[in-house]
């Protein structure tokens, strides 16, 4: 069974369509990356299926439950862009908060927040403000949050925007912790250089997917030595072979 099977999916703004026609499948246990400049659908893409927006039309199912189907909502945790967490809470406060909307609650609370906050490496700010952090700090206290429940499926909308070189690096290995333990992610980003880590990865532009598969065999197929440039090559129509 796929994590995430998308078809014919629109969501429009208006006049302009972030979405546009979306075709995917996304396999159970992988490492799945969204690509594309700002405004090609990424993040609408990632808020439908998270039930943060509705559709206008085509179809969605999200390890196996359709979209219309709030079941499948405590299996899954997003992290946005940008941080929703509160400043004036420590970081126990905060996923405490996390914790009790999924019902996680006590001594499983407790194990849980141990867990989390050990594999972000900020066990040791659990009793500080998030007013206190550094913007990588928040961040990782975000991914902590999203994890809380123990999801099967991830989202992450762009989580390593802002965040510099050795501290993306950091975030990675930890991705790849995640993958480990059985938990599929999905995430976007316009880092194109980052996205040779990803198993799998799709292509956006003015909300259509223009190329899917792993970063080797699109880079194979259009000729390039990088994703950026692999993207342009698409784009300018070249294809993908």
């Amino acid at each position: 069974m796929n994590a995430v099977e998308i078809r014919d999916l629109v969501k429009s703004y208006g006049k302009i369509r972030a979405v546009d026609g979306l075709d995917l499948s996304i396999p159970k246990g992988t490492v799945f990356g969204l690509l594309g400049p700002n405004g090609s659908g990424k993040t609408t893409t990632i808020k439908v299926l998270c039930r943060l927006l509705n559709p206008d039309s085509g179809s969605a199912s999200v390890l196996g439950h359709d979209i219309s189907d709030r079941g499948y909502l405590q299996k899954i945790g997003y992290m946005p862009q940008e941080t929703a967490l509160y400043d004036e809470l420590t970081v126990h406060e905060n996923l405490k908060l996390f914790a009790g909307i999924h019902g996680l609650r006590g001594r499983e609370f407790e194990k849980r927040e141990t867990e989390v906050l050990s594999d972000v490496r900020m066990i040791d700010r659990r009793d500080s403000l998030l007013s206190e952090l550094s913007g990588g700090q928040r961040h990782r206290v975000s991914l902590a949050a999203a994890l809380i429940h123990e999801p099967e499926l991830l989202f992450l909308d762009e989580p390593t925007v802002g965040v510099d070189p050795p501290l993306r690096a950091r975030f990675w290995e930890g991705f790849s912790n995640l993958k480990k333990k059985g938990i599929t992610i999905v995430m976007s980003t316009h880092y194109m250089d980052e996205a040779v880590n990803c198993d799998l990865i799709g292509m956006m532009r003015d909300g259509k997917l223009i190329a899917q598969g792993t970063p080797s065999s699109i880079l194979e197929r259009t000729g390039e030595r990088d994703l950026e440039d692999a993207f342009l090559h698409i784009v300018s129509g070249g294809g993908t072979g």
